[in-house]
């Protein structure tokens, strides 16, 4: 029997509790889910790609099914060569929907035998971007509630 395998891209930067919730639903859909660590040469990112690898890990550990790796590269290029017929993407609100459709044509025509299936977070997590996290702790506030404990700390070290 084939397996149904999906990527999840992302910058991670940090890791949050909406990104933990889409992994943990995409999972719910898929065989296997490979989370990659995405280098953007157009962001700065708080950690380096080392470093947001091994938060992701660290915060699915208990889950079953999942590859975390970092990777430079078109994403479709990385799902074809892990055997994915899927990306996920995760869409928080209609803000998102310009780029992410834009990105999902785009990867369809470099690869038609791959499809973009998008997953809205849970209403819990719905506001949640990693952008806005570093900003609320570079400002001094508490994101605790937003991401993992370990993450948190690592954040609060890197505003220090």
């Amino acid at each position: 029997m084939n397996k149904r395998k999906a990527i999840y891209p992302g910058s991670f930067d940090p890791v949050t509790n909406g990104h933990i919730d889409l992994i943990r639903r995409a999972r719910s859909l898929f065989d296997e889910i490979y989370v990659v660590v995405a280098q953007n040469i157009e962001k700065q990112p708080l950690f380096g790609i080392e470093e947001r690898v091994a938060m992701v890990k660290r915060a699915i550990r208990q889950m079953k099914g999942i590859s975390i790796q970092s990777f430079d590269g078109l994403t479709v290029s990385y799902a074809r060569k892990v055997g994915a017929a899927s990306i996920i993407r995760g869409l928080r609100a209609t803000s998102d929907f310009d780029y992410e459709f834009q990105m999902a044509l785009t990867n369809r025509e470099l690869a038609k035998d791959v499809d973009t299936i998008f997953l809205m977070p849970s209403e819990t997590h719905f506001y949640l971007s990693s952008k806005l996290i570093k900003e609320i702790a570079e400002r001094g506030g508490d994101v605790s509630s937003f991401v993992p404990r370990f993450v948190a700390e690592g954040i609060r070290k890197k505003f220090q």
